[in-house]
Parts: structure tokens; sequence; C-alpha cells
């Protein structure tokens, strides 16, 4: 990756976190580079925001080591946080303050020096496109805003790491979009770590994820190597004389047959040993289905999710 000659930011090895027998989080690794984008996925409940919680020091490890630029969180916590913007699933914003105000309270909290306060906050309002809100009630802003206020928060110390939690959750799809693109944006000049559970905004923003389930991670690459997974496990065929989808699931053994629309197919769960495609060509001369296109097909984002989540470790 284009990243592995920037500095290592964060590295965390071996996080685990019990709460009694229950165990929430299990050995989970990860490292962050200047200028990476990691993408940390799962349905609710995977472990997500407990390990985030590790991650910027809110919650200590029941095992494991975290460094934040070289500094043990753990030993040397305050030293550690300052190198971290970690803006949590519900902001922590003081809706009765103004922007102005709350930025300058946040920034005083981060130990911004006096003389550099007013530059801190116009560098985060400008970043975020907060400026022309600089006057107004945090409680009066639309979500999308307040969820830009959240970012100038985790953002106005200039944080080697940025940590978001469900960034985008309740927006309407342009704030959706927005958020993304600022997202991206800091990615170019900060470590930026992204909870989400949803697959396609970590294939929009991210250089690679981790998919937890039950508090292990069960997939750990690269972004393009995600897109590999989706691609290559279905196809769609289209007939001019389709056969009822009975009869195709009849005709082709273990693989999984969905309606797309009438006369065109999805056919998912294909193995590399057992391509159908060839039996699907000569069925359809021999019956007279007039297939007239078969094309390769992404596994969709609930099937990827499915396969993934349902088994314990997933062997890539």
């Amino acid at each position: 990756m284009a990243h592995q000659d920037n500095p290592l930011t964060l590295s965390a090895s071996g996080l685990t976190r019990r709460y009694g027998n229950n165990i929430a989080v299990s050995d989970v690794s990860l490292s962050l580079r200047k200028g990476e984008i990691i993408g940390l996925l799962g349905p609710n409940g995977a472990g997500k925001s407990t390990t985030m919680k590790m991650i910027t020091g809110n919650l200590a490890p029941t095992e494991g080591s975290i460094q934040v630029c070289g500094i043990d969180l753990i030993d040397d916590p305050i030293a550690a946080k300052t190198k971290i913007g970690y803006l949590p699933e519900i902001p922590p914003l003081y809706k009765e303050l103004r922007v102005n105000e709350y930025l300058k309270l946040v920034a005083k909290l981060h130990k911004v020096s006096a003389k550099r306060i007013h530059v801190a906050i116009d560098h985060a309002k400008e970043r975020t496109g907060l400026t022309e809100m600089s006057q107004r009630l945090i409680g009066s802003l639309s979500k999308g805003f307040q969820q830009r206020v959240g970012i100038a928060q985790a953002i106005i110390h200039e944080p080697e790491v940025v940590i978001l939690d469900e960034p985008t959750v309740g927006l309407d799809p342009n704030q959706i979009i927005e958020i993304r693109s600022l997202i991206k944006e800091l990615g170019k000049s900060h470590s930026v770590i992204l909870s989400t559970h949803i697959l396609p905004e970590v294939e929009a923003i991210c250089d690679s994820v981790k998919i937890m389930h039950k508090g292990r991670v069960v997939f750990d690459d690269g972004i393009g190597e995600l897109r590999q997974f989706r691609s290559g496990k279905s196809i769609q065929a289209s007939f001019r004389n389709p056969p009822t989808q009975t009869l195709l699931e009849n005709t082709l053994s273990n693989v999984k047959i969905t309606t797309i629309r009438e006369g065109v197919y999805r056919i998912s769960g294909l193995e590399l040993e057992h391509d159908p495609t060839d039996d699907l060509v000569q069925i359809s001369v021999n019956k007279g289905w007039g297939l007239f296109e078969l094309v390769g097909a992404q596994a969709s984002v609930e099937e990827v999710f499915v396969e993934l989540t349902t088994q314990d470790i997933v062997s890539m």
C-alpha cells in the first residue's frame, strides 16, 4: 500500500475485553499509519464500540497493549490521548452553546495554548465547513451540521489519530455524502479509524477493512481484496423464454437462485471447482430457454455480510 512508508501512528495488539464470563472483544489487533483510513465494520453488538473505547483510553483492556505514536496508552494515558481525536457514536455536544463557544471550550480541554486557540478554532471550522455557523446555537443546527461540530471537536487539537464511531448514522443522503467527503479529506493528513455497519461506506472511504463479529475479526484486508471477495461468487443470467425459478433450482445443484426481474436470475454460491455456466448454456439450448446474457455479478453487500458473519473465522 502507498502508506507503508508513512510513520506508524497507532498499534494495538491482542486487545481483549471481558465482562465476567462474557467476552465482548477477543484478540483484536490493528496498526495504522499516517494518511490511512481503516474501516471497522460489523453488525450492532459485534464489539466495534468496545474496541474503539479501548483504543481511545476510555476503557481498559482486560488483555493487550496499545501504542499511540510510540506512547503506551496504558502507562502514559495523558500523553497518548493528546495524539487522539474521538467522535463517539453520540456526539458530546452542549446544544445550548454557540459553535464558537463550544469549540473554544473543547480547545481549552485539549490544552491548546491561549495564543493558538483562535487559529485552531478557525482551522477546525474551515475544515468541517462550519465557518458560516460560528454564532449559531448548536441545538438549532441540522443533524448533519451537528455531526460536523462533533468532527471539529475531534480534530481541533490536530491529533495524529482521529477515531469516528458511526459518524453518518441518522443523516439524510446528502449529509452522508458530505460527511464521507469530509472524512476522506481528513484521511490525507491524519490516520482515521471509522466504525460503521454500512459496507458501501467502508468501500467508499477506507483503504482497508476489518469486519468484526461476536468480538472477533472475521475479515482483515484491503478494500481491493474486499471487492474481489464480493465479485466472482455470482452470475446473472437473462432468458427470452425463461424457466421458472423452481425449475432452474432443480436443474442446477448447490447454488442459490434469486429472481431479479422477470426472466433475469442471479445465481450465487458458486464454487471455482464447479462453475455451472457451461451446463447452463448447454441446458438452455436444449430446453429452448433463449439464454441471451450471462454476466458476472457482485455479491450483494448483505450476502457478503451474511457469509462473513455466519461463521466464526473466515480464512482468507
